[in-house]
C-alpha cells in the first residue's frame, strides 16, 4: 500500500503528538495501548514554548482511517478541560502526551484541574501546621500554670521547655527517612495519632521528671508532622499553584498562635479541680488533654486522602499514581474517574529509587539505617551539598531565636505585669523585669493559688494577630516577588527588632516588638519550609526538610537552655546572639536558589 506522505507542519516551533481517543468507555489497565477496531487517532499540535505547564493547542481537521473506519472532524483538543478550564482559569490548556506516550508529572496533575480536593487537601494540611504551632507552644502557658504543682524554678523551666526540642531533634531525621521511604501519608498519621495519644497521657502526670519525659515524646512526634505537610501538600500541586498554596499555610500557623491563647484564657482561670491524696487533675490538666485531641482527629481524616503520586511516580507505582490522579480529577471536576483523559504515565527508568522494589516490604532497622545512610550521603555530596548547608545553617538561626523568644514571651509578660503593680508608673527594662526572682516556685503543690494575668492571654492573641497581615500578602505577592524575597526581608526586619527589645522600657514597648517579632519570624519559618520543597527531588525532599529541621531543634535546644540560664543573670547576652543569627541567615537567604518557577523533580 502506498505511504501516505506527512503532513508539513504548519509552524516552525510547533511539534505534533499522537492523541489516542479510545471508544471503550471503560479500560481493565490503563497501561494497555494496543490497536482494537474503533480506536481512532488524531493529531494535536501545541505550542512549544508552554508556560508553567499550560500547553495550547489546536486539533486539525481531517479524516483518518482507524480500524476500517472512516471519521471525520474528530474530537478536538479542547474537549479535555479541567475545573478550572470552566472556569476561565486554564482556558488554553491542552492535553499533551509524551513522545513515549505517556504523560508526566506536571501534565496529569495540571488536567485534574484545581478544586474541592485542592481545597481539602490545603483545609487538612494547615489544620495539621496549625496543629503544631499549639503542641510546639503549650508550654507557654503550661510553665506559669504548673509551676507550683511541678516545683519548677527558671532552671527547671528552661530543661522542660528544652525537652521537646530534644524530642525534635531526634524525631525530624527519623521520620524523615520514613517519609522518603514507606510514604508521605502513612507516616504523617502516625506523627498526629501518637503526638494525640502521649499529650492526653500526660495531662494526668503528676511528677515533673515523668512530665517531662511525656513532653520529650511529644516533641519526637510532632516535628514529624510538621516536616512532612509541607511536602505532602506541594506535592500534589501544579506548577501555577504550588508556591501560593504552600505560602498559605502560614496563615494556619497564625490561626493556632490565636488560638492556643484563647483555649488557654477560657480552661486554665476555671474554678476547677480534683485532688485526692494520690491523685490532682486540675485546670492546666485539662488544658493539655484538650489541646492534644485535634492530632487524634486529624489523624483519622487523613485516611481519607490519597498518597502523594509524585511520591509513588518515583517509586515506580505508575498504575497507583494514576487512580490517584483519577481519583483528584473526579473530586474536581464531579466527572466520573474513568473519563480521565489520560491512560498511562511517563515511568521513570533513569536513577529509578531503590525504594520501588521494597515500598511494600517490611524494613528490619539494618535495611532501615543503610537506606537513611543513602539518602543522608546524597544530600552530603553535590549537587545538593549547597542547598543543604544552607537550608541547615538558616533553620538553626532562626528557630533557634524563634522559638525560645516564643515560649518565653508569656513568662515576661507575667514578670512586666508583676513589676508594674508593685511599682506603678515607673519604667524598666526586659533585663531587670527578667531578674525578678520567681519566689512562688517552693509551694504546697496542693495550696498552691498561682494565676495568670489576663493580660497575659491578651497580649499573646495580639502576637497572633499582628502575623496577618503578613500572612494575607505573602501569598498574594510571592509568585511575583518570590518567597526568597520575602524570606530576605524578613530575617534582616526580625534581627533589627530582636536588638531593639534590650532598650524596651515598658510592657507596651514590649508588646508592640513581640508582635513585629512574631509576625516576621514566623513568617521566615513557612517560607524556608516553602524553598525547601522547590530546592530538592522527591526522593530527598523529606530527608532534606527533616535534616533542615534537625538542625533547627536543635539549635531551639542550646537557645532554650542558654535562655533558661542567662535571662536572670544577664539577658544582653542572648539578645545579641540571636540578632546575630537573624542578620547572618538574612545574608545567607541571598545564597539560595530562585524557586517556585520551575515543575518539580
Amino acid at each position: 500500500m502506498r505511504a501516505r506522505r506527512r503532513r508539513k507542519r504548519p509552524w516552525g516551533q510547533r511539534r505534533s503528538v499522537d492523541l489516542r481517543i479510545f471508544s471503550q468507555q471503560r479500560r481493565a489497565s490503563a497501561g494497555e495501548l494496543k490497536s482494537k477496531p474503533g480506536i481512532c487517532v488524531t493529531r494535536l499540535f501545541y505550542d512549544s514554548s508552554n508556560i508553567e505547564g499550560q500547553y495550547r493547542g489546536t486539533s486539525s481537521t481531517r479524516k483518518r482511517h482507524c480500524g476500517g473506519t472512516s471519521r471525520e472532524n474528530l474530537r478536538p483538543a479542547n474537549t479535555f478541560r479541567t475545573s478550572s478550564d470552566l472556569s476561565g482559569d486554564h482556558g488554553n490548556l491542552r492535553l499533551d502526551f509524551l513522545a513515549d506516550g505517556g504523560a508526566d508529572f506536571e501534565h496529569a496533575i495540571t488536567i485534574t484541574g484545581f478544586g474541592k480536593f485542592h481545597y481539602m487537601l490545603l483545609t487538612i494540611c494547615g489544620l495539621i501546621y496549625m496543629d503544631t504551632a499549639i503542641g510546639v507552644t503549650i508550654l507557654s502557658f503550661v510553665l506559669p500554670a504548673a509551676q507550683c504543682d511541678l516545683e519548677m524554678d527558671s532552671s527547671a523551666k528552661g530543661w522542660l521547655t528544652a525537652s521537646p526540642m530534644l524530642g525534635m531533634v531526634i524525631g525530624s531525621y527519623i521520620w524523615g527517612c520514613l517519609a522518603d521511604t514507606k510514604g508521605r501519608k502513612i507516616v504523617l498519621i502516625a506523627t498526629l495519632l501518637m503526638d494525640g495519644i502521649v499529650g492526653i497521657l500526660s495531662s494526668f502526670v503528676q511528677y515533673f521528671w515523668v512530665f517531662l519525659l511525656f513532653r520529650f515524646f511529644n516533641g519526637f512526634a510532632v516535628t514529624g508532622a510538621m516536616g512532612i505537610c509541607f511536602p505532602y501538600l506541594g506535592e500534589f500541586q501544579p506548577t501555577k499553584y504550588r508556591e501560593r498554596c504552600l505560602c498559605w499555610m502560614e496563615m494556619f500557623w497564625t490561626v493556632g498562635v490565636i488560638v492556643l491563647p484563647l483555649i488557654a484564657w477560657l480552661i486554665i482561670p476555671l474554678n476547677f479541680m480534683y485532688v485526692s491524696n494520690m491523685f490532682y487533675f486540675k485546670t492546666w490538666n485539662l488544658f493539655v488533654a484538650l489541646c492534644a485531641l485535634p492530632s487524634l482527629m486529624l489523624g483519622l481524616w487523613l485516611f481519607a486522602f490519597p498518597e502523594s503520586p509524585k511520591f509513588l511516580l518515583e517509586c515506580g507505582e505508575t498504575e497507583a499514581a494514576l487512580e490517584v490522579f483519577k481519583w483528584i480529577y473526579s473530586q474536581n471536576t464531579g466527572a466520573d474517574p474513568d473519563t480521565y483523559p489520560v491512560k498511562c504515565l511517563q515511568e521513570k527508568t533513569k536513577d529509578k529509587s531503590t525504594r520501588s522494589l521494597k515500598l511494600h516490604k517490611r524494613k528490619d532497622l539494618k535495611v532501615l539505617f543503610a537506606e537513611i545512610r543513602d539518602l543522608t550521603s546524597a544530600l552530603c555530596k553535590p549537587p545538593y551539598l549547597r542547598n543543604t548547608v544552607l537550608a541547615c545553617a538558616i533553620q538553626f538561626g532562626l528557630t533557634s531565636s524563634y522559638y525560645t523568644l516564643m515560649v518565653w514571651f508569656p513568662e515576661l509578660f507575667t514578670r512586666f505585669e508583676e513589676f508594674e503593680l508593685v511599682n506603678p508608673g515607673e519604667t524598666t527594662s526586659v533585663c531587670i523585669v527578667s531578674a525578678l526572682s520567681n519566689n512562688a516556685t517552693l509551694v504546697d503543690p496542693y495550696g498552691c493559688d498561682m494565676t495568670i494575668a489576663p493580660s497575659v492571654y491578651l497580649h499573646t492573641v495580639y502576637i497572633g494577630l499582628a502575623c496577618i497581615p503578613g500572612s494575607i500578602i505573602l501569598p498574594l505577592f510571592v509568585h511575583k516577588l518570590g518567597a526568597k524575597f520575602f524570606l530576605i526581608v524578613s530575617l534582616v526586619v526580625s534581627g533589627a527588632v530582636t536588638v531593639g527589645f534590650y532598650y524596651v522600657v515598658n510592657s507596651t514597648q514590649n508588646l508592640w516588638l513581640s508582635c513585629v517579632f512574631e509576625a516576621l519570624t514566623s513568617l521566615g519559618i513557612s517560607l524556608v519550609y516553602c524553598v525547601i520543597v522547590d530546592m530538592f527531588p522527591t526522593n530527598l525532599r523529606v530527608m532534606a526538610a527533616a535534616l533542615s529541621l534537625t538542625m533547627g531543634r536543635l539549635g531551639a535546644l542550646v537557645g532554650n537552655l542558654v535562655f533558661g540560664y542567662l535571662i536572670d543573670l544577664a539577658c544582653v547576652i542572648p539578645i545579641v546572639l540571636f540578632a546575630a543569627f537573624l542578620f547572618a541567615c538574612g545574608f545567607m537567604s541571598f545564597l539560595l536558589p530562585r524557586t517556585g518557577k520551575e515543575t518539580l523533580e
